[in-house]
């Protein structure tokens, strides 16, 4: 595959990343689960590796599927990522638009498979790559997105476009502006759509039942027929074999009854489901964030639920696990702690210059004005990207960036009480004030079970490591604005819960107004049902929360480390 290609590839996707959650604020059809972002990004994540082997993306694309629109959309990059030059996009193009209606049960126009066919009809003829043709090919798009609005009824009743369809779109812009040289050529999409990204007062879903389900399976006995047999009863199916492989969506009041008659049939090996009730009524009770925003980095504790609840948006780093790379909050912690455990080689990185630069227009295209609550400048490069942006855009007034010198639960409680004050008050002003009182105030203590694993990161000798571990010393570390400092040290879990009541009892002189969190990483069992347990006996006013640790931190002090953070008056400081 051409360089250029690849490039435009990745641009298109660190494009979508970046305004997954716009596109699940619109997210109504074909049910209102507003999870279109999301599932989108999952799934086309393979194609930040575009030129490898053509069969190993294709592979990834069919197990890294997810969502209705997520495996509709792999099925025509399936396709057009086998392009090896620009001359060929054209082709491929018309072949993965036929192979995406060919994977739906029930394909519907005006949907992202109206933007597919849009895409090829304009490609026929096109000279790729130069402005016109680019702005042909957009402008094209556009146009397929907006007949969404025109063409199904349930988001005239929204008052919005197809979430898929503008996900697709806000990729291709990005692929074929860099594509003809031009990536800054993109518009906000708020300009381009204007009044059609905002979910309509009257706009009511009735609360769904059952699941929407996600799985690989590997029957080489099985028939498309025996497949069909199954998923005939059920709904939104998508059916997409691969040899021996069968890749499944459906939606299905009964998950049991269909992993049970899949197990009959083969080896399941990739099962994901989600309960659409709980997705729809989260949907539904999300509010409008209003002119002013939070955002803030990933490596804060805090999980994409937390995002969607409390209306922030956050930045991800990128964890590496042995082959598999991804958003941090996109890992299953245990995933990462089982793989430490079997001596899985784990890294970290941050978003590329380019995705971080997206993620900064994005927020600034939907709102006012944005308070980017940045993990501390000496553990990333964050906080001097945003600053660079910042004053080579202009945007002082807009994009108001704070250098908290935190990381893990100490960044998560100091974004979270920010958000939450911010909401009641709506004043940006009194918001950073509290932000900056926040970090002066906000405490996090991280007990280590094992060295090793900050040792195999570079960030402790192994000699070092090797002793402690002998020795049965367990570091106590505190995330200040210098870097992870050790601020003492324990022999056992019982010696870690002391020094941990003895910070708590010196700073917290009114549980009532105290907000305490949490962390852990794959020890939830004991840290909910023993430590959480004392300090609400001992802190019956104060505000508990329970969080999975930062997986970047994670990757760094590895299993069986948990950790406390507080910030003793959260009510207004």
């Amino acid at each position: 595959m051409e360089d250029v290609l690849q490039k435009s590839l990745i641009a298109g996707l660190e494009r979508l990343i970046a305004r997954a959650d716009l596109l699940d604020s619109i997210n109504v059809f074909p049910v209102a689960d507003g999870d279109t972002g999301r599932n989108l990004n999952l799934s086309l994540l393979p194609l930040r590796h575009a030129g490898q082997p053509n069969e190993k993306i294709v592979h990834d694309l069919l197990l890294s599927a997810r969502g209705n629109s997520g495996n509709i959309a792999s099925q025509f990059f399936s396709a057009f990522c086998m392009a090896d030059d620009v001359s060929q996009l054209a082709d491929r193009a018309s072949e993965g638009s036929k192979k995406a209606w060919r994977a739906v049960s029930h394909p519907r126009p005006g949907t992202m498979l109206s933007v597919f066919d849009a895409l090829a009809e304009t490609l026929a003829g096109k000279k790729i790559p130069d402005k016109p043709a680019a702005d042909a090919v957009i402008a094209s798009l556009e146009k397929a997105v907006h007949e969404t609005y025109e063409q199904i009824p349930r988001l005239q009743d929204a008052g919005v476009v197809d979430a898929g369809a503008l996900g697709i779109y806000i990729f291709f812009e990005g692929f074929f502006y860099m594509l003809a040289g031009i990536p800054d050529g993109c518009r906000p999409v708020t300009e381009t759509f204007k009044d059609r990204l905002k979910i309509s007062s009257s706009f009511h879903e009735k609360t769904e039942s059952g699941y929407c389900v996600d799985f690989v399976v590997r029957a080489p006995r099985a028939s498309s027929e025996d497949i069909k047999i199954i998923t005939s009863v059920q709904e939104e199916v998508i059916i997409i074999p691969d040899g021996e492989l069968y890749k499944i969506h459906l939606h299905t009041d009964n998950k049991e009854k269909v992993r049970s008659q899949i197990d009959g049939l083969g080896q399941v090996i990739r099962w994901e489901d989600d309960h659409l009730a709980s997705q729809v009524t989260e949907f539904m009770q999300s509010k409008d964030g209003g002119a002013f925003h939070i955002m803030t980095d990933a490596a804060g504790s805090l999980t994409h639920q937390d995002a969607k609840q409390y209306g922030f948006t956050l930045l991800n780093s990128y964890l590496t696990v042995g082959d598999k790379s991804l958003p941090e909050t996109f890992f299953h912690p245990e995933d990462l702690y089982s793989a430490m455990r079997k001596g899985v080689k784990v890294s970290t990185s941050q978003a590329s210059v380019y995705e971080r630069h997206q993620f900064y227009e994005s927020v600034l295209e939907r709102f006012e004005k944005v308070l980017y609550l940045c993990v501390g400048s000496v553990f990333t490069g964050n906080y001097q990207t945003a600053q660079q942006w910042r004053n080579e855009n202009h945007k002082q007034d807009r994009f108001l960036i704070m250098d908290t010198g935190a990381a893990s639960g100490r960044l998560g409680i100091i974004a979270l009480a920010t958000a939450r004050y911010l909401a009641e008050t709506r004043d940006m002003t009194k918001a950073v004030a509290f932000a900056g009182k926040a970090v002066d105030a906000c405490k996090e203590y991280v007990f280590l079970d094992k060295l090793q694993y900050l040792a195999e990161g570079g960030r402790l000798s192994k000699t070092g490591a090797f002793f402690g571990d002998m020795l049965n010393v367990k570091p106590i570390i505190s995330p200040l604005p210098e870097g992870a400092k050790k601020v003492g040290t324990a022999k056992n879990q019982e010696d870690q819960v002391r020094f941990a009541l003895k910070k708590l009892d010196a700073a917290i002189q009114d549980a009532s107004r105290a907000l305490i969190m949490l962390e852990y990483s794959d020890n939830k069992n004991w840290v909910e049902g023993t430590f959480k347990k004392k300090i609400e006996e001992l802190y019956q006013k104060a505000e508990i929360i329970l969080q999975p640790l930062s997986l970047t931190s994670g990757a760094h002090m590895g299993p069986g480390t948990w950790g406390i953070a507080f910030l003793p008056d959260s009510k207004g400081l």
